[in-house]
């Protein structure tokens, strides 16, 4: 499904990531651990195609097709989306446009919205204008839910967030990634009590230092 062969990433100047290899097969749920500024996100937001991330050396293939210079769009469109850890707020437009324009009717809306117990009337706001850390991050869950991609990233999805959120929405997100690939990024892996996965990763200052089974590295 996803495959990062030797990718090296410069940001502002920096070299962040240095020859990273892995390789994700189609429905297997992938997760990164590192401590912050190891360049989990970094790797997160090349494989989406950001332009601030300078791709030095190395490739990015998805579904056996070189993505590597493909911009964001176009990714998203071959079925890889993304839930931010640190979302922007967006002026001028209702979650509510966005939700519905990815949905096919009020009915699939509204289980979307019980499956991460997220307030009806949230909709009607400009996307995460005055959103709690926990709207925010159900918000983000929401979104990529309704957008029913291939292939799901998502960053930091248990940081700030309490015992009962977390629950919630970890459960969600194992629901949502049933039959699907991904990739999890997470600091201290309190997502995988809710969450499957097959393999883990560990980064260290850009590098992959070690990878197996989830629990064998978490513990």
């Amino acid at each position: 499904m996803l495959e990062v062969n030797n990718l090296s990433v410069e940001v502002s100047g920096r070299i962040v990531l240095k020859d990273v290899n892995l390789k994700i097969p189609e429905g297997e749920v992938h997760v990164l651990f590192g401590p912050n500024g190891s360049g989990k996100s970094t790797l997160l937001m090349t494989i989406m195609g950001f332009p601030a991330y300078k791709i030095l050396s190395g490739e990015i293939i998805f579904k056996g097709r070189d993505v590597t210079n493909l911009p964001i769009n176009e990714r998203a469109n071959l079925g890889i989306n993304v839930a931010f850890q640190n979302p922007p707020t967006i002026r001028g437009v209702k979650l509510r446009e966005i939700i519905e324009h990815w949905t096919s009717s009020m009915m699939e809306v509204e289980n979307l919205l019980k499956k991460v117990n997220f307030s009806p009337e949230l909709l009607d706001r400009e996307i995460n204008l005055g959103f709690s850390g926990g709207e925010i991050k159900k918000s983000e869950i929401l979104q990529i839910m309704a957008q029913k991609g291939d292939f799901l990233m998502i960053d930091e999805s248990d940081s700030g967030v309490d015992v009962e959120n977390l629950k919630i929405i970890g459960n969600a997100i194992n629901d949502m990634l049933r039959g699907r690939s991904g990739l999890i990024i997470t600091h201290h892996g309190h997502i995988l009590r809710f969450v499957n996965a097959h393999a883990a990763y560990v980064i260290l200052q850009g590098t992959i230092v070690c990878s197996g089974s989830p629990t064998k590295i978490l513990t």
